[in-house]
């Protein structure tokens, strides 16, 4: 476990969130300082307006410094665009007979980091699984141990190389150095996740506004990752074209009212709905309840069997067991989980950060569960050179620094 300052940024499509947190020597994790901000330039996860991204990380990172007093200059940020996928990678080194020690390790681990990486491809993370020494499998530390032969197998997580390093860019635009890039799925099942579920086998569903992610433990190991490019933004969209109205009272309408199960005070329950490009707003329509549902259920219902689709192709849907976890802002619209549970035959819950102290209730939910994952990550992983894809000086301090780098930057 690291000890001191830590910060973590999500940059999803709806939302950037930026958590700073102290980690105590007793591997806790304190959180200090807390901003989230409307995400701007941002579309499935991937940028597409710097300047707009920018903006709004600046606004969320400065939020988070005012509240914990403190000045960040690195942060961790999660990966939910490009297309991040699985690639398990048997490697195997031969060993006379010779005690296995960090070298050996170290040495067969950097071969499967590089092994058969496509050049347009980002290597987001290596982590082996199990061990082999002589042919016998399933040894989780082979440090110590003799052997003829030594082998391993990796899961590795990559992404494509364009939405990965814009991303990287815009951050270190905020004069902030990348400590470490983690994929949005497995940053919210380090915060939600717990041991029994991650040994016995589950499946952490990330509902994201722009994207659906898919992360599969088996035995207390990450086997799989997937991205599925739909997302509640979908949703607000259909409730948009389905009612005529604009997206900003779209997205009211679900928060406040949507859900997916049909209930029997649907057809009575009345909702006002504006018009598109009808300033009065008398002339606005009133429609019940269930025909709201209606357009909701639909997208809900691809989005799940989508997610079955993917399981079963790549034989998870059983090997994973009949554990479900849900996070994410999505996940939170009335009769999710039902839904959840309906189409994927599996035990349903929701996700929520653990392990934290310091999380307001508005900040403590499934969607906030990525950005605490990536604390969670930040805290367990050594540290390492930053990450930069453009040359970062150091960050300025002071509203006034800020100011003249800004000057600098586009004068």
């Amino acid at each position: 476990m690291r000890n001191g300052l830590i910060a973590a940024l999500d940059v999803g499509t709806t939302k950037v969130a930026c958590f700073i947190a102290h980690a105590e020597e007793d591997g806790g994790l304190r959180v200090l300082g807390i901003g989230h901000q409307i995400s701007r330039g941002i579309r499935s996860g991937a940028v597409v307006d710097m300047e707009e991204a920018e903006t709004s990380i600046r606004a969320a990172v400065d939020a988070a410094e005012k509240m914990a007093d403190e000045r960040i200059r690195e942060v961790v940020v999660n990966i939910s665009g490009g297309q991040p996928t699985s690639h398990p990678v048997q490697v195997e080194i031969a060993l006379p007979g010779q005690q296995i020690g960090e070298s050996e390790i170290r040495r067969m681990l950097d071969h499967g980091r590089h092994h058969s990486l496509a050049p347009d491809r980002e290597l987001l993370h290596s982590i082996p699984m199990d061990f082999i020494v002589d042919g016998n499998e399933g040894i989780r530390d082979p440090r110590g141990m003799y052997g003829d032969r030594l082998g391993v197998s990796i899961h590795l997580i990559d992404a494509a190389t364009g939405p990965v390093r814009n991303l990287t860019t815009v951050v270190n635009h905020c004069h902030l150095d990348v400590e470490a890039r983690v994929a949005s799925p497995y940053a919210s099942a380090l915060s939600c996740l717990v041991e029994d579920e991650k040994d016995l086998g589950v499946t952490l569903i990330d509902m994201g506004g722009g994207t659906t992610s898919i992360a599969v433990f088996v035995q207390g190991q990450l086997h799989h990752i997937d991205v599925i490019p739909v997302g509640g933004n979908h949703v607000t969209n259909d409730i948009a074209r389905g009612l005529s109205t604009p997206l900003v009272h779209a997205e009211r309408m679900k928060t406040l009212y949507g859900s997916c199960m049909p209930s029997p005070s649907d057809e009575r329950e009345l909702l006002k709905v504006p018009l598109v490009g009808e300033e009065d707003d008398s002339s606005g329509n009133q429609v019940a309840r269930s025909m709201l549902v209606q357009i909701i259920r639909p997208r809900l219902e691809e989005t799940f069997e989508l997610v079955r689709s993917h399981l079963q192709a790549k034989g998870f849907d059983k090997l994973a067991g009949r554990r479900v976890v849900l996070t994410g802002g999505a996940s939170q619209m009335q009769g999710v989980r039902d839904l959840a549970a309906l189409i994927l035959d599996k035990q349903v819950r929701m996700g929520r950060p653990v392990g934290l102290t310091g999380l307001t209730e508005s900040t403590s939910g499934p969607a906030f569960a990525t950005c605490a994952g990536l604390l969670r990550h930040a805290a367990l992983t050594p540290k390492t050179a930053p990450v930069k894809t453009m040359r970062n000086s150091s960050r300025p301090s002071g509203k006034l620094g800020r100011i003249g780098s800004w000057l600098k930057e586009h004068f």
